[in-house]
C-alpha cells in the first residue's frame, strides 16, 4: 500500500549574481641597482727642516814676562844694559828703545818701589 501524504515538490533554482572573492599572493622580486664609488686616500708628507747651530768657546791665557832691574848693582853691567839688550839688538823698534822701556815693556803703575819704575 501506497500511503499517500503530502508530496514534495522541487522548484527550480534561482541564480544569484557571483560572489567575488580575490585572493591576494604577494611576492617579492629584487631589482639591484649599482652606485658605484671610489675613494682615493691622498698622505700627504711634510718636511720640515729645523737648522742647528752649534757654536763652541774657547779660552786661552796669554802670559807676559817682564824684569826689571835698574839702580846701581842692578843688571846694569856689561852683559845687560849694554849693546846686548838695551843698545841696537834688543832696543830697536817694537821694544821702544834704549834700556827695554818702551810701551808696554816699561814700569808699570804699582811697582814704584827700590829697583821697580823710574
Amino acid at each position: 500500500m501506497r500511503h499517500c501524504g503530502p508530496k514534495t515538490h522541487v522548484c527550480p533554482p534561482i541564480v544569484h549574481p557571483t560572489k567575488c572573492c580575490v585572493n591576494h599572493t604577494c611576492e617579492n622580486v629584487i631589482v639591484p641597482h649599482i652606485h658605484p664609488s671610489h675613494t682615493t686616500n691622498v698622505n700627504h708628507i711634510n718636511y720640515q727642516h729645523e737648522h742647528f747651530f752649534p757654536h763652541t768657546e774657547s779660552c786661552s791665557t796669554e802670559v807676559t814676562n817682564q824684569q826689571f832691574a835698574e839702580g846701581p848693582g842692578g843688571f846694569g853691567g856689561p852683559g845687560f844694559g849694554g849693546p846686548g839688550y838695551g843698545g841696537p839688538g834688543f832696543g830697536g823698534p817694537g821694544f821702544g828703545g834704549p834700556g827695554y822701556g818702551g810701551p808696554g815693556f816699561g814700569p808699570r803703575p804699582g811697582f814704584g818701589g827700590p829697583g821697580f819704575g823710574r
